[in-house]
């Protein structure tokens, strides 16, 4: 074993998935980003690269050279770089599958098959091993064979539509919400395949599809479709179906306000001096605020442009009112809640600086939620102790 290596630290985050090995091939964003939640919650992840390692190495931005986007996806993991078409990386491959928990894949379906390694071959052969793939499309379907990024999930899954404001161009939604969703949909779904197999003994396949997953997280604009057959669109900060509950203009700036109900909202009205306006039949009940969301939009804003955003907020709080300001990101990682609840950790990168990132908020009592995660791996740097720990009986 190398010095580098006697170097690394062995143990895994102390968390419910102690003792579960998870044989990594993904690379980008939704498989690792489904690692990295298993990684946080204890179990070993192994990071197997193909030849010149994860594309997103490569992405920007960089800290001394290194890829602060790879670092955010895969702190805490091991490396080893292996060439699946090479007779003896695919033997040190399978000793890794032989045994591992869990391998997940983010390949376009059938790739995997036609390396030897898809899901009917490694359950005959590994049985216990639970097998994740997440892409595109899912497995099935016209659809399967086609590439996808998040751009294309978040279009054809419906989102971009309900984006933005009314009568602008179509909106992004700002963070990749298709890959991200469906990360955690195979995280869901590789927990409870853990679970099943306690009871069975028995391995399952679990595929996962961006464009699934964006159809799942449609909520309210798919039950209103259903229930109405009027086509959703965007609506900028409003919420479809309760009012007022979106942003509002003060003197400097925007807050949001949510008074979800009859008594938030005269509770509001008295907080911004308009105690009458719950007595306006417009305004009485949120079905007739909602039919009237612009009249009564007026009305507060009206109220509001004499203060402040920071005396709004304080005033608002006071009285009970879901309120906030709208965060430019330099303002959330100084926010003194997110600091309380460790939402942004430290992780050592390569080359030993250390690097920010956002935490697990994935709270538990039974396990300490650590300020700093083990450190990013380089590519191959694990290669000596994974040899090692898979050697054949």
């Amino acid at each position: 074993m190398s010095a580098t290596d006697s170097q690394r630290p062995t143990a895994t985050m102390a968390g419910p998935l102690n003792g579960i090995t998870v044989v990594d091939l993904t690379r980008v964003l939704a498989g690792p980003y489904c690692t990295m939640v298993l990684s946080d919650l204890g179990a070993r992840v192994i990071k197997v690269e193909p030849p010149g390692g994860d594309d997103s190495r490569h992405y920007g931005p960089f800290v001394d050279g290194e890829s602060a986007y790879f670092a955010s996806l895969n702190r805490g993991k091991e490396s080893i770089e292996l060439d699946l078409k090479s007779d003896v990386d695919r033997a040190l491959f399978e000793r890794l599958l032989a045994k591992a928990d869990v391998v997940v894949e983010n390949f376009r379906p059938g790739t995997m098959a036609r390396l030897g390694y898809g899901w009917e071959a490694l359950h005959e052969r590994f049985p216990r091993l639970i097998y994740a793939a997440v892409s595109g499309f899912g497995h099935s379907g016209p659809y399967s064979q086609r590439p996808a990024y998040d751009l294309v999930a978040q279009a054809m899954g419906g989102i971009m539509s309900l984006t933005g404001e009314p009568g602008r161009p179509p909106a992004r939604v700002g963070t990749s919400i298709g890959d991200i969703t469906a990360g955690l949909f195979t995280t869901i779904g590789i927990t409870a395949a853990l679970h099943q197999r306690q009871m069975t003994g028995q391995g399952m396949m679990i595929d996962v599809a961006m464009l699934d997953g964006q159809v799942a997280v449609l909520e309210n604009a798919l039950a209103r479709y259903f229930a109405t057959g009027q086509v959703p669109g965007p609506m900028g900060t409003r919420h479809p179906s309760i009012t007022p509950f979106e942003a509002f203009s003060a003197a400097d700036g925007y807050i949001v306000v949510a008074a979800g109900n009859d008594a938030l909202f005269a509770r509001l009205c008295q907080a911004v001096g308009r105690p009458e306006l719950p007595a306006d039949p417009r305004f009485a009940s949120n079905p007739e605020r909602t039919a009237n969301v612009d009249a009564l939009k007026a009305e507060m804003e009206k109220a509001l442009a004499g203060r402040p955003s920071a005396e709004w907020l304080s005033v608002l709080g006071a009285a009970g009112i879901p309120c906030g300001p709208i965060n430019t990101l330099d303002k959330v990682v100084a926010d003194p809640q997110v600091a309380a609840r460790t939402m942004v950790v430290s992780a050592e990168g390569a080359s030993g600086q250390p690097l920010r990132m956002a935490g697990n908020p994935i709270k538990m009592s039974a396990f300490a939620d650590q300020p700093t995660r083990a450190r990013v791996p380089r590519l191959d740097e694990d290669r000596a102790r994974i040899v090692t720990d898979f050697a054949e009986d």
